[in-house]
């Protein structure tokens, strides 16, 4: 049987670096481990990290072709984190202009959840704890 020990991270690619950048990092406040401009690719891979744990690599192509990723299209479907205190964390992302969903009532675990989405309009889902 396959063993598997974690998620060890999840890869985006971004149309506007800068502004992806600025929204991973400012807005919703993971770490920057690292950042590489790789020439031979005219791209920029950002290390990025969540209280010290590495989850997400963001990166720049020129040109990225647009994915679907709503209505409910085929594939990655979002990314979620969970937060403690779900209105707080509404409330900021809305202060700081991020257009946030209603809150909605996970019908199976009673827990309250809502999604915005990315500069690039990945879905971004908060769970309460």
């Amino acid at each position: 049987m396959l063993v598997l020990n974690k998620v060890h991270h999840i890869a985006i690619i971004c149309s506007n670096y800068q502004k992806s950048k600025r929204f991973y990092t400012e807005i919703l406040g993971l770490e920057v481990l690292q950042e590489v401009y790789r020439e031979e690719r005219n791209s920029f891979k950002l290390d990025l990290a969540l209280n010290g744990t590495y989850i997400v690599e963001l990166f720049s192509f020129p040109n990225p072709p647009q994915r679907s990723s709503r209505p409910e299209a085929c594939g990655l479907r979002h990314l979620a984190f969970e937060v403690d205190d779900i209105e707080e964390t509404r409330d900021f992302l809305i202060q700081n202009n991020i257009f946030s969903e209603i809150i909605r009532i996970d019908e199976y675990t009673g827990k309250q959840f809502f999604f915005i989405a990315d500069p690039d309009d990945l879905p971004i889902e908060f769970y309460e704890f």
